[in-house]
């Protein structure tokens, strides 16, 4: 109780309930452009909230981070076109709904369906945080070490039909990240001679390049494209309240949401596609999904909607991202000296419930924004690409500059972006690249100080949470190699648990 109140205090901070308010209304109006995204948006915010204090620049991006995924469902429901890329599977049934004269019964299931999530998976993890705070000590460095380990085998593997380009792109993150100054002996690493290379590849640069300048490329050289939509008439208000009669569906959604954000490297798709087809599976009229039905639509936006208060559960508890979002948040940690990890829930609980308090201010106040506001703010779906394109590559090129005056890191930046774009257009992934910086770091750091006190590599099995760190690296191997291993091992686990309740 005595954290639960230090984090109200520290959330009716003036500075911080303005970050909360322009982070979650700004990332509903970024949500709901297409082609922006909310990982364009917080790589360009990510050099201006270094100036910020900690908690006010996580909660500003936090907030662009939950609430996109809101205003992404706006254009996908009115004119197929999803806001961002978690939003693809809301057009399945949204837009059917929306030909049929049903728009308003779209958007206000859209919206109670993505509030239910959000506030279920805040307060279950909120509910959590006591138990994380007694088993986050337990992670010495050779357990760190394995949760980063598995941590960026699950990003490769998560990447089906594109393992080997996601491992080479991780391996690539990894090798960005260990150029220049080595953080134990101080000796230069593949700098070649070059002064400029000495302090490394800023991981903001890569971002900016890979995220947003490959975007504003990508804008510039696409047609235009400026789609017309009708006012959306009706009480979206009231169509809220139909959610409660798929609740159901919305709780399966938001546990599988819950469930996948916290395993790095799965996020918002999986759990997407999982809810999906449960929810198709559970369903009395499941040949309706795909046409305009209200149960996929609900299940699509439970799902996508729980991920991100679940996705900081790895980042806070350990230090380990699970995806590029929250890899971009544990900069601001780390420039601000604020260590995530076992630390920050024994000493600073409050910080943490500050951030969990935040979430549950921001679905309450993106709601009501957009009950407010939803017609205004799908004539954003009007801006010129071209014009977008320009107005991200500037904003890019500022945000570089200012990270220390550099010339030199906005032609990094540059050509991260080209290399960006190349990616995308070859349909190859983006974030192992970033995940393999971030990634790799940790676990250099972990492996070096694990190793002062492992005399063999059977040290590693000796304590309980690294073993079951290691048998679950070896048990993601094996199902990778063997897709039927999975699907055996669940499927024996089912029947044994039917013998024993006969």
């Amino acid at each position: 109780m005595e954290a639960l109140h230090s984090g109200f205090s520290l959330l009716m901070s003036l500075d911080v309930l303005l970050a909360l308010s322009i982070g979650s209304i700004g990332g509903v109006i970024i949500g709901a452009i297409p082609g922006v995204g909310p990982a364009v948006a917080i790589a360009i915010l990510l050099p201006a909230t270094f100036a910020l204090p900690p908690l006010t620049g996580l909660i500003m991006l936090l907030g662009i981070y939950g609430s996109s995924m809101f205003g992404g469902a706006l254009p996908a429901i009115l004119i197929n076109t999803p806001g961002t890329a978690v939003n693809a599977l809301t057009t399945y049934d949204g837009f059917p709904m929306t030909k049929r004269g049903e728009a308003a019964r779209a958007l206000g299931l859209a919206y109670g369906a993505s509030f239910f999530s959000g506030i279920l998976s805040v307060v279950a993890l909120m509910l959590f945080a006591p138990l994380l705070a007694k088993i986050a000590p337990m992670f010495g460095a050779r357990e760190i070490f394995l949760a980063a380990l598995l941590g960026i085998i699950l990003v490769i593997v998560a990447h089906r039909g594109h393992v080997a380009a996601a491992g080479m792109m991780a391996g690539l993150g990894i090798l960005l990240q260990s150029v220049g100054m080595e953080p134990v002996k101080y000796t230069m690493r593949f700098t070649f001679g070059q002064g400029w290379l000495t302090s490394g590849v800023e991981l903001i640069v890569v971002v900016l390049g890979l995220f947003a300048i490959s975007q504003a490329l990508t804008l510039l050289i696409a047609p235009e494209n400026a789609p017309r939509t009708a006012p959306v008439t009706g009480n979206v208000g009231r169509e809220m309240m139909g959610v409660w009669k798929y609740r159901r569906v919305a709780t399966a959604g938001s546990v599988f949401g819950v469930v996948m954000g916290i395993i790095p490297g799965v996020g918002e798709f999986t759990a997407q596609f999982m809810s999906y087809t449960f929810a198709r599976k559970r369903s009395a009229t499941p040949e309706t999904f795909g046409k305009g039905s209200a149960e996929g639509l609900v299940a699509s936006e439970s799902a996508n909607n729980a991920v991100p208060a679940a996705a900081m559960i790895p980042l806070l508890a350990l230090g380990i991202p699970g995806e590029a979002l929250t890899a971009m948040m544990l900069s601001v940690f780390y420039v601000h000296n604020v260590v995530p990890g076992p630390a920050l829930f024994r000493d600073d609980l409050g910080f943490v419930y500050a951030l969990f308090i935040a979430l549950i201010a921001l679905n309450i106040l993106v709601v009501g924004f957009m009950l407010a506001a939803s017609n205004w703010i799908v004539r954003l779906t009007r801006i010129p690409t071209r014009f977008l394109g320009m107005m991200i590559l500037t904003l890019s090129f500022v945000g570089v500059y200012s990270l220390r005056n550099s010339i030199v890191d906005c032609a990094l930046a540059a050509g991260f972006g080209v290399l960006g774009l190349i990616l995308k257009r070859l349909h190859l992934p983006i974030v192992p690249i970033i995940l393999g910086m971030v990634l790799g770091g940790i676990m250099e750091v972990k492996l070096r100080a694990a190793l002062a006190r492992v005399e063999s590599p059977l040290d590693f099995l000796n304590r309980p949470i690294s073993a079951l760190l290691v048998l679950s690296i070896l048990w993601v191997v094996a199902a990778h190699a063997r897709p039927g291993l999975m699907d055996g091992m669940v499927n024996a686990i089912w029947t044994g648990l039917k013998r024993r309740s006969k």
